[in-house]
């Protein structure tokens, strides 16, 4: 068995390798229902990645508090279908880059051999250093704002090397908040009440 002093230690860190798919759940505006120049409004998928370091703290044989700061590249889009002034297709690019500061607790499994199996829960707040909250007005444009809170949930294995842990990670990264700052001025905005960030991110952390 590899790293057996490993599990003893009162804190260990690391770093975190990530890919995400993110993407807005989006709530209609009373506005949309009566419009007849946008009749689809709606959320797309993208991919992003992250890059992150790790702390984790032993709390128990098998509870650990863990903070995962990350800088995250995402694109949540929206796509809309116009009747007016004519008839075309727009999809609303709305980049992010994100500084997220997760603290989860992770509970861990007893190990069979050099493999163990976590699961993680907790909450984040993430800061848009992206965001378009503050920008001028344009007629098509969808502010957001800069500030979201969450919360987060996962599993994933850790492979005990001699000199590092591989932890190969699966989780699921929603906020709270309406993100979207309703303009009635501007044509996209307007049929828009809420968007509430979602994402789902495939991570490798490598401890040490």
């Amino acid at each position: 068995m590899n790293m057996l002093e490993h599990d003893a230690k009162p804190y260990y860190f690391g770093i975190t390798l990530a890919a995400n798919q993110s993407n807005f759940k989006l709530t209609h505006s009373t506005a949309f229902l009566a419009s007849d120049s946008i009749t689809i409004a709606e959320p797309l998928k993208s991919m992003g990645f992250n890059l992150g370091l790790l702390a984790n703290a032993r709390l128990s044989e098998h509870f650990d508090l863990r903070f995962n700061p990350q800088l995250i590249f995402a694109s949540k889009n929206l796509y809309y279908r116009e009747t007016y002034p004519k008839p075309q297709d727009t999809d609303k690019k709305i980049e992010s880059i994100l500084l997220s500061f997760p603290l989860q607790i992770k509970f861990k499994s007893d190990r069979i051999g050099n493999m163990r199996v976590y699961t993680i829960a907790g909450l984040k707040y993430d800061y848009d250093l992206a965001s378009n909250a503050r920008a001028r007005k344009a007629d098509d444009l969808v502010k957001i704002k800069k500030s979201d809170y969450g919360y987060e949930v996962g599993a994933g294995f850790e492979f005990y090397f001699e000199s590092f842990i591989f932890s190969p990670e699966f989780k699921i990264s929603n906020g709270f908040g309406n993100v979207h700052i309703k303009d009635p001025n501007l044509r996209f905005s307007n049929v828009v009440e809420k968007l509430q960030s979602r994402m789902v991110v495939f991570s490798i952390h490598l401890e040490g």
